[in-house]
């Protein structure tokens, strides 16, 4: 399937208008999955023309995104990763689980930037970072496609290696998103140390929903959930 290539053209505002020089582009993977991390990806690109074929991770085959990630790996400047178990996922939710991720990529960073482009319409990072957020922005901009492919492979990596470990569940092949594979074994062994056990597919399995977590509400209020159970991304 055709698509635009992605481009500068948001990093040109930004710093344009607000005088930034560094700018990292922040994309995640996993939110949707029952099991394993959400990993985050952190990436400074500056304003360099991109690797043929840079685009959303989704859009690629396995193979290509193996490859560009290869290619990306030492053409961006500088990338950084950050990880939140699923304990962290159960405790927190996943909106400040998203958060305590990119702040952990952003800290692994060589430099700090003086601004993000966060793909999507929820600004789960919040100050002191200047955030811009843009929808399908790991589609229209370089540094969130960058940071999209990274992120996208390294978790795919790191589910493999559970996987070997969980055989019936086939993390490798699903990334730990409900596949009729995942969902069987789940029914049958119930969740391992890597499901997130605060999350309703629990409440469809009589056998195991006691397993289930609740999660304390923290005080201040409610915190609005950026909505992370739906969808396959594998």
């Amino acid at each position: 399937m055709p698509y635009e290539a992605p481009t500068h053209t948001v990093e040109r505002s930004i710093r344009a208008r607000t005088g930034a020089k560094i700018v990292a582009g922040i994309d995640e993977v996993g939110r949707g999955a029952w099991a394993g991390p959400v990993t985050v990806c952190a990436a400074i690109t500056g304003l360099r023309r991109p690797p043929e074929g840079l685009t959303d991770s989704k859009l690629l085959t396995v193979k290509r995104r193996g490859e560009l990630a290869a290619e990306l790996s030492g053409w961006v400047t500088a990338h950084a990763l950050g990880h939140s178990s699923p304990q962290e996922i159960d405790d927190l939710g996943m909106t400040a689980a998203l958060r305590l991720a990119a702040i952990r990529a952003l800290e692994a960073l060589p430099v700090r930037p003086d601004a993000v482009i966060l793909d999507g319409k929820h600004d789960y990072l919040g100050a002191p970072w200047q955030v811009r957020t843009v929808i399908k922005g790991d589609q229209s901009c370089v540094a969130v496609a960058a940071a999209s492919v990274l992120a996208k492979v390294k978790r795919d990596a790191m589910m493999a290696e559970l996987g070997a470990a969980c055989a019936d569940f086939a993390f490798e092949a699903n990334a730990g998103y409900p596949s009729p594979v995942h969902k069987a074994a789940l029914a049958e062994q119930g969740p391992t140390e890597h499901h997130r056990l605060s999350w309703s597919y629990l409440d469809a399995l009589p056998k195991w929903r006691h397993l289930k977590k609740q999660r304390v509400p923290v005080l201040g209020g409610p915190v609005t959930e950026i909505e992370g159970q739906l969808g396959f991304d594998f």
